[in-house]
């Protein structure tokens, strides 16, 4: 299994990221896809539209955002997708544009891959 990293996309990528994977549904504003050296993009891995506009405009705290967001996860592919190309590989760092670091789907996802793998 890989060390899974998280890092805003608007960080400066370097060797020690590993496979980048960007897991947000947009595209980041202010970012050129020629530059971006993103490996992949798993739009599909994160939150639905609904979810993410909910939790921006605070009709959702951290735990309720958290929670369906998860359940969001349970039903789709995509987590098992990500989940396997983390085995494949030694580093992988999740890339988000989110501006809270603290509180984003890019730490969730981070957590579920390391319970995945029993760290």
């Amino acid at each position: 299994m890989a060390t899974i990293h998280i890092k805003r996309i608007y960080e400066p990528s370097n060797e020690a990221d590993g496979l980048r994977v960007l897991v947000d549904r947009l595209w980041p504003r202010g970012v050129k896809k020629e530059t971006a050296n993103i490996d992949l993009w798993l739009k599909e891995v994160a939150p639905s539209t609904e979810l993410r506009k909910r939790f921006h405009g605070a009709a959702l705290n951290w735990e309720e955002f958290r929670a369906k967001y998860m359940l969001e996860l349970d039903k789709i592919d995509a987590f098992n997708n990500l989940l396997a190309i983390a085995k494949k590989n030694n580093i992988v760092t999740l890339l988000y544009a989110a501006r809270d670091e603290q509180q984003n789907h890019a730490l969730i996802l981070q957590q579920l891959l390391k319970a995945a793998a029993g760290h």
